[in-house]
């Protein structure tokens, strides 16, 4: 547990350094201003999460992971199952789950309150990989203490998820103008930023498409898949643009309003020809 909680840190500073520096040079949403001013202010409210997290689930997620392990409960105690075989089918089914917890906290309204965090991010780039409020952290902290005895993952798998995940989603919520037909190629596989921003449209029918954490293909399976033409056009964010709103002391008082997309279709919107890719 020492050693992860050197590398994840280590892992996300080296990522985050590497996309803001790209996102600097090649941005797709130009105009950005008070760059750092706004990263700060999300990596703070992920440190503040990641210091919570550590606290409170460290200890229960090998407890719980353990003793699933020790008594052969969940699917892939049951089943037999080399151990390459299984890391990577605990990686595909907790990414399976991930897609319906973010579903979810895209149909709940009073999950929504507090996906809306990030949501309200106008000046998308990799740190909004970073900036969730902390209620939901510990709801979905809690929901995981669930599903991985269910699953029957072990405190491996769950570090090796999280080991892919993180630069994953760090890239696909980065500013960098990833060309159409790179980003066509990777997200035959992954998640990816031209799949990512259109997530983070104000324009509802857009924010609840789009839904997957690392595979894309629960996106496809599930018919939620959707892309922008020109992604250009989008505009992100929830509207929320005055400054009170940018501040973890804002983003954290958040959930108290009512938060909502935008039901009109942007003027002059243009899809994607193919939905599915």
């Amino acid at each position: 547990m020492m050693l992860e909680n050197l590398t994840k840190p280590l892992a996300a500073t080296l990522c985050l350094a590497l996309l803001w520096s790209l996102e600097g040079v090649i941005p797709m949403f130009e105009g950005r201003e008070r760059r750092g001013r706004h990263d700060l202010a999300n990596l703070g409210l992920g440190v503040f999460n990641a210091l919570v997290v550590s606290l409170l689930f460290a200890t229960a997620t090998l407890g719980i992971t353990t003793w699933a392990e020790d008594v052969g409960f969940g699917l892939l105690n049951v089943i037999e199952l080399t151990p390459w075989i299984a890391a990577l089918s605990a990686v595909v089914l907790f990414d399976a789950w991930q897609y319906v917890w973010h579903r979810l906290n895209h149909r709940v309204p009073f999950l929504w309150r507090f996906h809306a965090v990030h949501h309200a991010d106008a000046d998308l780039d990799a740190s909004a990989g970073l900036r969730f409020h902390t209620g939901e952290i510990l709801l979905s902290s809690v929901a995981r203490l669930a599903v991985l005895p269910l699953l029957g993952m072990t405190l491996g798998h769950v570090l090796l998820y999280e080991t892919i995940l993180l630069p994953v989603i760090l890239f696909h919520h980065s500013n960098i103008r990833v060309p159409e037909s790179l980003d066509r190629w990777l997200r035959l596989l992954i998640v990816t930023p031209w799949m990512h921003w259109v997530h983070h449209s104000d324009w509802q029918p857009e924010t609840d498409s789009n839904y997957s954490s690392i595979l894309s293909v629960w996106d496809r399976i599930f018919r939620s898949f959707r892309l922008r033409r020109n992604p250009g056009t989008i505009h992100l964010g929830l509207g929320l643009a005055e400054p009170e709103w940018r501040t973890i002391r804002g983003m954290m008082l958040m959930p108290l309003r009512s938060v909502e997309r935008s039901g009109d279709p942007p003027r002059g919107i243009e899809e994607h020809p193919s939905k599915t890719g």
